[in-house]
């Protein structure tokens, strides 16, 4: 491999990104002291999401992902860290302190985004996982929904399947579903969710056949969002793959906190990189800075890459969290959160400590 050409032409980077990754990591870039955050978390999306419970406004950045005028971002302010670990309320565990947070009242409803353009990296577990804890912990509100445009396979692994209804028949009678409101929206739209076996959450499945993916036009995205959010406290997205996607992009969009996730292999941390790049380019450097990187291990020991990765992502993101190897979730098959192994879901229950961090008090 050429090491002084561009491992990414879409960024136009002039040297190799790794090379730049393992400087970082080593201590040889420039690192600041504390990220830039924004003050109440990452900026909420646009105006037309009133049933939020707020009426967004602020002075429009020059063009959004479609060319409409969208909200300037929050003014960003510095502020340290949180040690999750080693610095707990006085009176509480961890656990104690990581549930509490979960149970925060999180005043309107919150789009996480869970991404990364390569395959294979546990987008789908972490947004099952991640599902499955906050609504552990909130006790009702959560909905996963899988918006990957080619199969894919969140209805699959996350709840029961009390019916085949997927995201294709919800928007088949999506203008017949808007019309509800209160709890008869909530009863309605029930019809088209599945649900964990314990109801921690609920899970819109993604649909099978690849020719239902040219109706996922952005505006059909927005209406179901619109939707989820009149119904659900927290939406956890599987963004599938492609970047160039208009559900991915309008996904990313409406974002409140983005999740990567990663496995430690150079070409998922590449293509995460490589993410983080293209959201800088269309405006959304705010959703990277205070985004959270999910490593996740897939041998049970940790190798040098993991340390490498982390200590590069932590130049780039708020957080990020390492999760334990765990077999139970290396045999792709029905994600059962509540036989993981006590590590793992300690591991867990800190991540979406982390995740759910910037909102409510």
């Amino acid at each position: 491999m050429d090491t002084d050409a561009g491992w990414s032409q879409a960024a136009a980077e002039p040297s190799g990104r790794w090379r730049t990754i393992l400087a970082r990591a080593a201590g040889r870039a420039s690192v600041p002291a504390t990220d830039p955050v924004p003050a109440d978390g990452p900026p909420p999306p646009e105006a037309a999401y009133q049933s939020r419970g707020t009426e967004y406004g602020g002075e429009p950045r020059s063009v959004g992902f479609f060319g409409e005028a969208v909200p300037a971002p929050r003014p960003a302010v510095e502020r340290p860290k949180l040690d999750w670990v080693t610095t707990p309320a006085a009176a509480q565990s961890p656990a104690e302190r990581f549930l509490s947070v979960l149970r925060r009242n999180i005043g309107v409803p919150r789009v996480i985004a869970f991404a990364n353009p390569k395959g294979g990296v546990h987008k789908t577990t972490a947004t099952v996982l991640a599902a499955a804890t906050i609504g552990g912990a909130r006790g009702r509100g959560v909905v996963a929904w899988d918006d990957n445009e080619l199969r894919g396979t969140l209805g699959l692994r996350a709840g029961s399947a009390r019916h085949a209804k997927t995201i294709r028949h919800l928007v088949t009678e999506l203008s017949e579903v808007e019309l509800y409101t209160g709890a008869a929206l909530r009863e309605r739209i029930d019809d088209f969710l599945r649900h964990a076996s314990d109801g921690s959450y609920d899970v819109l499945a993604g649909e099978e056949d690849p020719r239902f993916s040219w109706r996922l036009d952005p505006p059909t995205v927005r209406r179901v969002l619109d939707l989820l959010t009149r119904t659900h406290e927290v939406i956890c997205v599987d963004t599938g793959n492609n970047v160039e996607s208009g559900n991915w992009r309008t996904i990313m969009e409406a974002a409140d906190q983005l999740v990567i996730t990663s496995v430690p292999r150079e070409d998922s941390a590449f293509s995460a990189d490589w993410m983080m790049d293209v959201l800088i380019e269309l405006g959304r450097e705010d959703l990277v800075t205070s985004a959270v990187t999910l490593v996740s291990m897939t041998t049970p020991n940790p190798g040098p890459m993991q340390t490498d990765l982390v200590r590069h992502f932590k130049t780039r993101n708020r957080a990020v969290c390492v999760v334990p190897y765990d077999p139970v979730l290396e045999q792709g098959g029905w994600i059962d959160h509540t036989v993981l192994a006590p590590a793992t879901r300690e591991a867990w229950l800190e991540a979406a400590a982390v995740i759910m961090e910037p909102f409510g008090q």
